[in-house]
């Protein structure tokens, strides 16, 4: 009895083993190439996510791990969001400038247009596009926003590893999420490529009626 257990719990250890390295190995290549069963490997990565982040911690860096992830989510998710209607996008408040006269509230920072900041332009030509744009100090507004929009689609400009923690967050959600990663991370100063954000407006063009 004890033998056939330890043979089971050897099977499904190297059956982890194995199912994980693959899919690490399907969100490297997803950086640069299409990928089949995208979907199928995103979920056992987030299955496996806290002791392969242990792992990277030890030997490599964390932000690779997310980095892989959210581009295998990106190659996942990119039908669903193209079919949704109502999108909204998510980007964090350390894009701003230092200077900043807008204010915050439970939906986050309301932007003034002032154009000291990449906003102004994003707020223009997210509103051409069809999105509306939340600028958030910290991942705890996601909730309160999706209480109040009713969105199916969620694009998300920040670092990779909120890209991959607010995807997680959504996942089982009644929202298809997209990730734009900024070029650089930290509290304030980052900037994301901006002609990577207009690149995504256009592949998922989506018009507001009139």
């Amino acid at each position: 009895m004890y033998n056939l257990i330890g043979q089971v719990l050897f099977i499904s250890m190297l059956a982890s083993f194995i199912l994980s390295g693959m899919a690490l190995l399907v969100s490297r290549w997803s950086l640069t190439r299409s990928v089949y069963l995208a979907g199928f490997f995103a979920d056992i990565l987030d299955f496996f996510y806290l002791p392969l982040r242990q792992i990277f911690l030890k030997f490599s860096d964390t932000r690779v791990l997310d980095k892989w992830m959210a581009s295998l989510k990106n190659r996942a998710h990119k039908s669903a969001f193209a079919k949704t209607k109502q999108r909204i996008i998510l980007a964090p408040h350390c894009m701003r400038s230092l200077d900043c006269p807008a204010h915050s509230t439970q939906t986050g920072i309301q932007c003034k247009s002032c154009g000291k900041c990449v906003f102004t332009q994003l707020k223009k030509d997210a509103d051409k596009y069809g999105y509306k744009v939340f600028i958030l100090t910290g991942s705890s507004y996601v909730k309160n926003i999706l209480k109040m929009e009713a969105a199916d689609g969620v694009l998300i400009i920040a670092c990779d590893y909120e890209i991959n923690k607010v995807m997680r967050a959504l996942k089982g959600k009644k929202v298809t999420t997209y990730g734009v990663p900024m070029e650089n991370d930290g509290c304030f100063g980052t900037v994301v490529d901006y002609q990577n954000v207009l690149g995504v407006f256009e592949d998922f063009k989506s018009f507001p009626s009139v």
